[in-house]
């Protein structure tokens, strides 16, 4: 079981080439961040990275001397452009290794493709020796189970690795997530609203967003500006997240300040904002 606590940053990283090229789209990111709202967590941040060892080691290194809890999709497999468990070893220093679950459920899955006709139920041929390389992990890691076809992901120091495939890594992930760090679900409570404002640019709000932060400490501003296009009326989405007792003041602190600035206020359908 983890260690992690409510002060750990949540991390995500998606590995491919394919993501990079354009050949294929991520959807990992906003499905994770889906899992992760239902339980009350947040992503920090976010990294979409190569198929390639250096690139991988170099990143993992950094993630593994934080104290952030990071989720990988993808280059877990066993073919020559898959490197993201090669990485994990060499990030930690570790040997790669034959986890004996891993080899467990690989063999299983071989022997129930055999029994469907499809491959040999022998783990000696040269497919099946192929396929335990997959079972190679991290010297010391957990395995992370595959309920579509038994091939593992790992977990290590608060990494958890799985495929690049949703239909496998997303339940790999929701399982992470509610048995390794159940304690962390909806343990900050955390609010985000804004307001639409018209007639004011960011140059004239940015002081008193400013001031916000300071007066509000754990208290973030944000403004994302339109500028029209499509036809729309150029505007921007001004608003604060953060802990509720404290959001909900500053953000009318900072309506009151766009209103006497000249912004023209919208409340939003569905925002929870009060007029």
């Amino acid at each position: 079981m983890s260690a992690a606590t409510q002060k750990n940053r949540l991390g995500l990283i998606v590995v491919g080439d394919e993501i990079l090229s354009g050949r294929r789209q991520d959807k990992h990111l906003p499905k994770v961040i889906e899992l992760l709202s239902a339980r009350g967590l947040q992503l920090d941040w976010v990294q979409i990275l190569s198929d390639d060892r250096e690139v991988l080691t170099k990143a993992l290194r950094l993630s593994f001397a934080s104290d952030d809890i990071v989720l990988s999709c993808g280059g877990i497999g066993a073919t020559p452009d898959d490197h993201t468990r090669q990485a994990a070893a060499a990030a930690l220093d570790l040997p790669l290794v034959l986890h004996p679950d891993a080899k467990d459920q690989i063999t299983l899955r071989c022997a129930e493709m055999a029994a469907k006709g499809q491959g040999s139920a022998d783990m000696s041929t040269p497919e099946n020796q192929q396929r335990l390389q997959m079972g190679f992990f991290p010297q010391g890691c957990e395995t992370v189970a595959n309920p579509y076809n038994r091939i593992p992901g790992f977990y290590i120091r608060n990494h958890t690795f799985v495929p690049g495939f949703p239909v496998m890594a997303w339940p790999m992930l929701e399982w992470t997530l509610d048995h390794r760090y159940p304690h962390l679900h909806h343990a900050i409570q955390h609010t985000e609203q804004s307001f639409i404002a018209y007639a004011i640019p960011e140059s004239r709000i940015t002081p008193a967003m400013e001031a916000l932060e300071k007066q509000w400490p754990g208290v973030k501003a944000f403004s994302l500006p339109t500028v029209g296009e499509a036809g729309g009326q150029p505007h921007i989405e001004l608003g604060v997240k953060g802990p509720p007792d404290l959001a909900l003041p500053a953000l009318e602190f900072l309506r009151n300040e766009a209103t006497r600035l000249g912004a023209r206020i919208e409340i939003p359908v569905g925002s929870g904002v009060g007029n």
